[in-house]
């Protein structure tokens, strides 16, 4: 597939990723591919591959209805039939949430191996902590294991395996439920936990919602992670009340700022309580408590 390539110049990291995240979920068709990098003092280079065939586009009249600063322009090239997205991909730096440390295999000789150092491949399933629902998720796994034990945990739209990894590596006594619909994204989970040596504690399952005998066995949750899309939350909202424990936490994500309101509604009608909603490049992560 021949592929165009936006590409644009920052002097301020967080200008580029908002950016970056802006390109990846907010412009319709999003780039095939996307990276975003340090390319030299003070500065970040924002390169986004989309196919040729989709025509000619102005992308910086596109994105300016969601960010505020000014954008710098964006050049435009033809590039040749190479594989591109996993060029972009092997291109993604380590990212660090918490006392966490996310990084491909690419990055393995400059990332210490460690308890906090999770080794995820950008591939077939969502989850390597670019983008901003993961890492708010890491952010809340990293501060509830600081505050209190967590024994019994599901992780539920768990893509990469990423949450469910930093959930065991965080409280290494916990017992914990990885679950997806997604048939490739099990298979790619089982592997991340088994790459990083989490397969004791980890159980995949493939389940739409709480619809599976291994997570029935275990309720209530003591922890419950969703990071899903504002409207499947909604809607899962009377089944995880009754996977959640009294004083339990529910972590919920992949909700756009605007989207925050109608889900905590959704959710303090169940008997929720809203601890905390964090913010991040226009993307919520909510804390809950049930009541």
């Amino acid at each position: 597939m021949a592929f165009t390539k936006f590409a644009a110049d920052f002097n301020n990291r967080t200008h580029a990723y908002t950016t970056g995240n802006a390109l990846q979920d907010l412009l319709e068709p999003p780039p095939e591919a996307l990276t975003v990098f340090e390319n030299g003092p003070d500065s970040w280079r924002v390169e986004a591959y989309f196919d040729a065939d989709a025509g000619d586009r102005d992308i910086r009249s596109e994105l300016a209805p969601y960010i505020s600063d000014p954008l710098p322009p964006f050049t435009q090239e033809h590039v040749p039939d190479l594989n591109w997205v996993a060029i972009s991909q092997a291109a993604l730096p380590p990212v660090r949430a918490g006392r966490f440390t996310v990084h491909g295999s690419h990055d393995r000789g400059r990332i210490a191996r460690g308890p906090n150092s999770i080794l995820i491949d950008a591939g077939e399933a969502f989850g390597t902590a670019h983008h901003a629902t993961t890492l708010g998720c890491l952010l809340v796994i990293d501060r509830l294991a600081r505050s209190r034990p967590f024994a019994n945990i599901l992780d539920l739209g768990c893509g990469s395996g990423v949450l469910a990894i930093a959930a065991a590596k965080a409280m290494p006594l916990s017992r914990i439920i990885a679950a997806d619909m997604d048939a490739q994204s099990v298979n790619v989970a089982a592997e991340n936990i088994r790459l990083n040596g989490a397969n004791r504690q980890i159980r995949v399952v493939r389940a739409k919602g709480i619809d599976h005998p291994e997570i029935r066995r275990r309720l209530p949750f003591e922890l419950l992670i969703a990071n899903i899309l504002a409207g499947p939350l909604i809607q899962l909202a009377p089944h995880l009340a009754k996977a959640v424990e009294t004083n339990g936490i529910l972590v919920l994500s992949g909700i756009l700022i605007p989207q925050a309101k109608e889900v905590a509604g959704a959710y303090a009608a169940k008997g929720f309580v809203l601890r905390r909603h964090d913010r991040i490049t226009g993307w919520s992560t909510l804390t809950f408590a049930r009541r």
